[in-house]
């Protein structure tokens, strides 16, 4: 099954625990990374790579992203009687165009795999795109941009992956690759966690997926794997029986948001990133070291 990507579903249903207490009250992924929330960053990414509807899987207590993506009057009227036309751009970035986004509400936390799930009838039967918002990407070409462009080359399934930190891959998700010759290489596995010395390679998957209509069905009857919850892992390698999947080692930088250092470290590199910002974030970050 082939066709364009226009669909990414954004599991964003998570309680953050790694972030408390600062998620307690305000949804981990609309933590700041400079002067945006993570999200920001994460429909900006999907929109260049031409995703044209974004599905938030959200929880309870999460009407903050909701909100974020929707118009503010009374802040953007002020800010326009004020003739403060860039922050009100600012502001206005990312506002979706009416019927762009969708919130879907996972009535349970059952893991990964039951949260894509959760987004079958908006997907249909066309391929799409997932997003795990935690994972935040630096590129030149934006991560998912890379996906979508092997998915157009080879079609199938893609896997976003990187290198593991030396000595971590026991850590990690790792994939199996009948070879590995260049960045686009067909998988034959994936050993979530092995132990170490096990590991098939040292690529760990990170975050940005391509899969096809068809894993829906196979989540639907996926029973609860590790940690007790539907894992999305699981699906996927009953749907690589039947379809192809390749791993795309991605050229850029993964920053962790849902990771207290990590967080810290996204914060340091996007801000350094900014034209902007550049040089007055080098002059503090300097005299704090």
């Amino acid at each position: 099954m082939s066709g364009r990507v226009r669909k990414a579903v954004l599991p964003v249903a998570g309680l953050g625990t790694r972030v408390l207490p600062g998620a307690k009250t305000t949804p981990k992924n609309m933590l700041n990374v400079v002067d945006r929330p993570i999200l920001s960053y994460i429909v900006e990414e999907a929109r260049a790579a031409g995703v044209e509807h974004i599905v938030f899987i959200v929880g309870r207590g999460q009407g903050a992203i909701e909100d974020y993506f929707d118009s503010s009057p009374e802040i953007e009227g002020a800010l326009e009687a004020k003739g403060k036309a860039e922050i009100l751009a600012d502001v206005r970035r990312d506002l979706p165009k009416p019927g762009q986004m969708s919130f879907v509400r996972q009535m349970a936390p059952l893991g990964l795999g039951h949260a894509v799930w959760c987004a079958r009838d908006i997907i249909g039967d066309e391929p799409f795109a997932v997003m795990l918002p935690d994972m935040l990407m630096a590129a030149d070409t934006p991560a998912l941009a890379q996906a979508v462009a092997a998915h157009d080359r080879v079609g199938g399934n893609i896997v976003v992956v990187e290198p593991a930190p030396e000595g971590e891959a026991h850590k990690y998700g790792i994939v199996d690759l009948e070879s590995q010759d260049g960045r686009l290489n067909k998988m034959r596995g994936m050993v979530e966690k092995p132990a170490p010395g096990t590991e098939p390679s040292n690529l760990f998957i990170s975050g940005r997926y391509v899969l096809q209509p068809d894993i829906f069905p196979l989540l639907e009857k996926q029973g609860k794997g590790a940690g007790g919850e539907i894992q999305l892992t699981d699906a996927m390698a009953e749907l690589m029986k039947i379809q192809s999947f390749h791993a795309l080692e991605y050229e850029g930088v993964t920053y962790d948001c849902g990771d207290k250092i990590g967080l810290l470290r996204a914060n340091v590199a996007f801000a350094l990133r900014r034209p902007d910002l550049a040089d007055s974030a080098r002059r503090a970050i300097t005299e704090l070291l």
